[in-house]
Parts: structure tokens; sequence; C-alpha cells
């Protein structure tokens, strides 16, 4: 990950966020702005990487464009006997590396030198969202020679195996100049540790043992990058043509899947060629071109590269006929399909009149949602997708938070997380049996290829009792019939995981007799810091949910359901306040130990609109005013997630002042990180993309303010639709609905009055 500094550390921290339009003519979604981040010299000391992905790759945005930057696949994982699975770096395809005066020095490549001001000059950068483009553009300064660089690279969004990069340099000199395109080999990181045996204090001790600490570094190095390190490919086999211009390797990421890689580059037809050649080294496989510029002239290079793994792709064979045809066809050609790619996608939208920055942020955030998501298949998503966050497992962060946000307008990428759990059924109903339980028990932490628990052994107590994650899974899958009412789905594929759900929580409740309740015992709260928990309400409301709702799907499938699951419902002991005037977030006695995670306690996250909890409204004030008005809004705005429950739960009272201000400090907190509104977990701790944080501001606009909920009788106006102050208008574009598709628009008209507006496309 790109570390701060490198010689910009006296820079004035600025950044400049454009909203201008792209150059490109594009459909109307695109002339509402806010598409277009860009960075100048001044804001590279705060430089948070941003990201290019189609679903399937992703990878990392470089401050120059041409150095080889961290990039990740799908369910590649590396399963080294005694860590946890974590994402198999893949070797570096996006490096080109230019050399203005050969012979002169190390210092002078243009990778491999400090990143300073007086080599670097005129420097802007723009990750242009509606295209998924990233250019760089600057003079590099080498000695007397200048050259004006641009350079633009993409991960295409129509051939997922495929990444482009594309160098121009307009040299103000003639001579000789130097170019190498390699495939970047990564060594394997060092050190490892044994989290999948190691306790909470033994990871410590092998931290110090190592000179290692959990200590977050400005701008983008996160606190538990000691911990959050790459996987291992191991390249077996390499090869190059000097003649056709070609570059391929092979590997295996360590004990799992075989991957290759293939790269084709072109030259500049009118170049004076001196020669090319083949390079090998430790760490490096590349074409070095060698020829001759003529001042004033530009000279354009461009590198296809095309990555598979066993089950994705076809192999080596298939890689190089891949770039080959890419090649021949052209940058222009495979650009224009890019943008066609794109702007097909952001035809479903989230359109905000009155506030510039709150519009660049809802586009952003949906942008790496998109660029982390793929439709059609059976692939959820980390908390950080495709990265080295939380290890890139599968938390209830896919289900509970990011799901619900692509549901409505990306039904298809939405669909993707939710066969995840259906693919993985039979690993959590393996779990549950060896756990002494009927049904299915997913994990804490999934391996997102396979779905085996990956939780570390110093979490082991999560893994095993935060279990609200199996209700919020049928939660998910409900909501998809319910947006579809897809029988046939229903019965072939959410039904399986709702039936299996249900029997966990039927085989997890024990009954009292004493109180006539069921009670769920020894859990971790969802405000993690309180475990062995006896009776955790929102771990306890949500397991009524799911039994209720595998009554439902049982019921609309004509088939029995289980024969407990309807009274364990109704009788599940759900902690009240004397009086019943609002929850206590645990058993009474434990009630005053409720800490200030997500406020106070968990009660603010029964307001979350997934969950959709049917309470009286005089029970939804009582626990607004018990444990969501007390707490400063700062505190949620400290934790990406806190927006959510902050804006759904003043929507839901009543209170449209507290829901504008919510999101104000949202949109200006330190979660927010330049130039590309990459979203962390948290101010300091510099984990990003975070997008269980894009997806709570984008369930914020789609259901907190709006107020709808996705019930049986349709996209219901379950609360009154509220607009922050100074917006004129919130517009869900594109929204897909049992058949329809709809454009929502939350207006405020005469007097000042909001309205919830509705047209069909």
């Amino acid at each position: 990950m790109t570390r701060a500094g490198l010689g910009y550390a006296t820079l004035r921290a600025a950044v400049v966020l454009g909203a201008a339009l792209c150059a490109a003519a594009g459909p109307p979604a695109h002339a509402a702005g806010g598409f277009r981040l860009r960075v100048d010299a001044a804001g590279l000391a705060d430089y948070f990487p941003g990201m290019l992905g189609n679903g399937m790759l992703a990878t990392l945005t470089a401050r120059r464009g041409t150095r080889a930057t961290q990039t990740y696949m799908v369910g590649l994982m590396d399963r080294t006997p005694g860590d946890i699975a974590r994402p198999a770096l893949l070797p570096g395809w996006n490096g080109i590396d230019y050399d203005p005066q050969p012979g002169a020095g190390e210092a002078d490549w243009m990778d491999r030198g400090a990143l300073h001001a007086t080599r670097f000059r005129d420097y802007h950068q723009t990750l242009d969202l509606h295209d998924a483009v990233l250019t760089t553009r600057y003079r590099y300064i080498a000695g007397t020679r200048v050259t004006a660089i641009t350079v633009v690279s993409f991960l295409s969004q129509r051939q997922t195996h495929l990444g482009v990069i594309r160098l121009s340099i307009t040299p103000n000199f003639s001579g000789r100049v130097v170019l190498d395109f390699p495939l970047t080999l990564w060594p394997p990181h060092s050190p490892r540790f044994a989290l999948g045996r190691l306790t909470g204090p033994q990871v410590n001790q092998a931290l110090a043992a190592h000179g290692l600490t959990l200590t977050a570094r400005a701008p983008a190095t996160p606190d538990r990058a000691a911990l959050w390190y790459p996987g291992t490919v191991s390249v077996r086999r390499t090869g190059l043509s000097v003649a056709a211009h070609t570059l391929w390797l092979a590997g295996r990421a360590a004990n799992s899947l075989p991957i290759a890689m293939a790269a084709a580059v072109t030259l500049p037809r009118h170049a004076l060629l001196r020669s090319v050649t083949g390079r090998r080294g430790p760490g490096r496989l590349a074409l070095r071109v060698i020829l001759h510029v003529r001042r004033g002239h530009t000279y354009t290079f461009t590198k296809f590269a095309s990555v598979s793994r066993a089950g994705w792709g076809g192999g080596g064979a298939a890689d190089l006929a891949r770039v080959r045809t890419a090649r021949a066809r052209g940058f222009a050609a495979l650009l224009k399909q890019q943008r066609a790619a794109w702007h097909t996608l952001w035809r479903a939208d989230i359109r905000i009149e009155g506030d510039r920055k709150a519009q660049q942020v809802a586009h952003s955030a949906l942008y790496y949602l998109l660029a982390n998501t793929s439709p059609d298949t059976g692939w959820a998503v980390g908390p950080c997708g495709l990265t080295l966050c939380y290890a890139g497992h599968v938390f209830w962060d896919s289900d509970t938070w990011v799901y619900p946000a692509l549901l409505l307008l990306h039904p298809r990428r939405a669909r993707s997380l939710l066969t995840f759990r259906e693919r993985t059924l039979q690993a959590a109903r393996v779990r549950a049996r060896a756990l002494g339980y009927v049904g299915a028990m997913y994990p804490w932490e999934s391996d997102p290829y396979n779905g085996s628990d990956q939780t570390p052994a110093s979490a082991r107590a999560l893994s095993l009792s935060e279990i609200h994650v199996n209700a919020e899974i049928a939660i998910a899958q409900w909501q998809y019939y319910l947006t579809t009412l897809d029988r046939h789905w229903l019965r072939t594929r959410g039904w399986p995981v709702i039936r299996a759900v249900a029997r966990f929580f039927a085989s997890r409740a024990v009954y009292d007799a004493k109180t006539g309740r069921y009670d769920i015992l020894h859990v971790t709260s969802v405000s993690e810091s309180h475990g062995d928990i006896p009776n955790d309400t929102y771990t306890n409301l949500v397991a009524v949910r799911a039994l209720r709702i595998a009554v439902a799907a049982a019921r609309a499938l004509g088939v029995a359901p289980g024969p407990h699951w309807q009274r364990m419902a109704a009788r599940m002991d759900i902690p009240l306040a004397p009086g019943g005037g609002h929850h206590l977030p645990y058993q009474e006695s434990l009630a005053a130990a409720a800490g200030p995670a997500f406020g106070g306690g968990p009660l603010p996250l029964l307001f979350l609109p997934a969950l959709d909890l049917r309470l009286p409204p005089a029970l939804w004030r009582g626990d607004y005013a018990a444990a969501v008005r007390p707490v400063p809004l700062a505190h949620f705005a400290n934790v990406s997630m806190g927006i959510l429950p902050c804006v759904a739960a003043a929507d839901m009272v009543g209170r449209a002042v507290a829901a504008g201000r919510c999101l104000d400090l949202y949109l200006t907190g330190g979660t927010l990180k330049p130039p590309f509104n990459v979203r962390t977990e948290t101010v300091s701790n510099n984990v990003g993309p975070f997008l269980t944080g894009a997806g709570a501001y984008l369930q914020s606009l789609i259901f907190a303010l709006t107020g709808l909920r996705i019930r049986h009788s349709g996209l219901v106006d379950a609360y009154t639709a509220v607009l922050p102050r100074g917006w004129r208008s919130l517009t869900l574009r594109g929204v897909q609905f049992r058949g329809q598709r709809l454009e929502i628009t939350v207006v405020r008209g005469a007097h000042g009055r909001v309205q919830l507006k509705r047209r069909v496309l």
C-alpha cells in the first residue's frame, strides 16, 4: 500500500476534488456531476490510494500512475497451514518504467527515485468514477531533460480478465531513452504468523518479537497492517517473446489455486527503435525497449495484461490469446468499451440537488461497491472488498451493510452476495453439527472461496458466539424475495438458507420453564466489547425476525414450517426497561454495562432499515430517547458505520433536523480520505475502502431519508421522507422492483414541505 511522505512530507496538504464534467460525452447521469476526483501536487502528502476494479480484479492507484501496485483476484487465497486464509498478491501487471537519460544512474528511472517536487512538476491525477479510468499527468525532470507524461489505466468491466495501461511521453529533447515493461514478481511477505493458532497475548508477543506494533500510520497504513499482510503467489514458470513483444508467467497461490498472467506491449510505429530485449532477474520479468526520440514528438506505449486462475479463465494460453486480441483491437476500442459498460451501470444512480459534496460522496460510495462486486456470480465481499482489510474475509457486512445498498439499484450484483451464502450452505451445516447444533451456523469470518471458518484464534469467541450474522443472512434472502416475488428462486435458492438458519436458532435457544420464555445464552453482543451475554437484545430480535421470515417463506411455498418456530418467535426474551418504555441492551442485570459502541450500546442498530423490525411507535421513540439522542453526533460520525443508525433512527421518530446533522458530520468527518473519497472504518485506523461505511451512507439515502421499506405489500412509504437542510431533491433513478423500473424522488415543494414521488421509467 502506498505510504506517506516519500519526499512530499514538507508540502502543504491540500486536495482539489474536481466536479467538472468528463471530456467525453456521456448519458445524462454524467451531467449530474460529482464523478471526477482530482489531486494536484499539494495533495500528495495526504494521498490515500483509490481503486480500479471490475468485481473480479481490483488494483490500488499509485501517485505516479506507472508503479506496479497491489492487485487482488476474487477468491484467490493463500492457505498456509497455521495462518488464516488471506488474499494472495498477484504479480504486478501495471508497471512501466522510463529512463530519459540512460547511463546517468538508477535515480533517473522514473519509478525508482524519490517522488519529489523538483522532479515531478505540474502534477495532476484524476479518477473518473463514471468511466472507472485513472489518468495521471506531470512533467518528469531528469537533469536537463524534461518529459511530459500522461498515463491512463483501467481494469476492463466488459472483459474482466483484462487490465490496460497506456503511457505517452513528449520529450523536450532529442536522444536515446529506455523503457521497461515488467511483470513484477513480489517476494513472500515476512514475517508471517500462525494466526489460526495464536491467542491474543501470543499474537502480541509475536509482534513484539519482530519489533512490530498495531499502530496506524497516516495516510494509508491501517492499524493492523502487521497482521493484514498479503498472501503469496509462487511463480513457477516464466517466458517472453522479444519478437512478439509478449510476456507470461504461471504460478500458484500458497496451498491453493494455480494462476497465470500474460502481457502484450504496443510500441509507437513512428519511433526509431534501437532494440527490444528480455530481462529476467529477482522479482522481475520485463521487456526492455531502447529507442531514439525527437523533441516535441509524442510517443505512446500500451501494455495489455490478462490474468486467470483455476476455474476462471482457462490458463496461460488463454491469457496470451486475450492480450494479443486486445492489442489487435487497440487501446481506443477497449476504452470505448470500458466507458460504455460503466455508463450502463450508472443508469442506476443517486442524484442530489443542492449539495455537491453529498452528491460526490454518493457517487464515490456507489463506485467502490460496483468496483468490488460482480453480477450473476457467487462471490460476496469483505469489509474492504478486494484488499487486505480483515484478510478479505466475508462478515455480516456483506449481508447487512453492502447488500441492501445494491438491492434496488443493482439487483444482479446484490444477488451474487446472496448466492455466496447458498453456495457455502453445506460448510455452514457441517460447522453447526460439529458444534452440536442443527441447521446451519455460518462463520463470523468466512473464506470467500469455500465458506470455511477463518476467524483468527485470538477472536475465536466471536466465531462461536457472535451469532447474529446467521439471522442477518436469512433477512437478506427474504429481502430479495420480497423485491422480486420470484417463487422459483425462493424455493430452490433462498428457502434452503432461510430454513437452515431457523433450525439453527431453534436449536440454539433454550426454554426457561420459570419465565415461560426462550433465552439465547452465551453470545457476544453486536457491541463486541461485551461477551458471554445472556439475551442480547439485538441478537434476540434479529433471531425472532429470522424465525418469522422462515414461517412466512414456508407459507409462501406451501410447505410446513418448523413445529416451534412461531412459538419461539412469540416467546423470545426481549429485555425491556421497567415499565416497557424502551429496550435494554442486554438482560436487565447487565444493562448498566452497555458501552458506547454504535452510540448507546447495541440499541441504535435496531433502527437499521434492512432489519425492518416492527415495533410500536412509542417503543421506537423510547429507544431513540434512551440510546440515540443522548449520544453526541460526533460519536456516530467517528465510525463510518454510525451514519446509518443515526440517520435512520432520527427519520423513524420524525426528527428531520437531527437526520440532516448526522449527514453533515459524516460528509465533513475524518473517515472520508482524500483525494478519492475513500471511506475508512474509523477516523484513525486507515482501513479502506471500507465498503461497510460506503454501504451505510448509501442506505442512509436509499432507505433512511426516503422512509422506504421493502415489505410484502410492496416498496412502501413506511416513514415520512426527509431532506437535509439545503437539499432541493434526492432522486433514486433506475430502481428495479417487481419487474418495474422506477424513479423515486424526494423533493422539497411549496412552503418547504417534503414529498416523495414515484414514476415508472
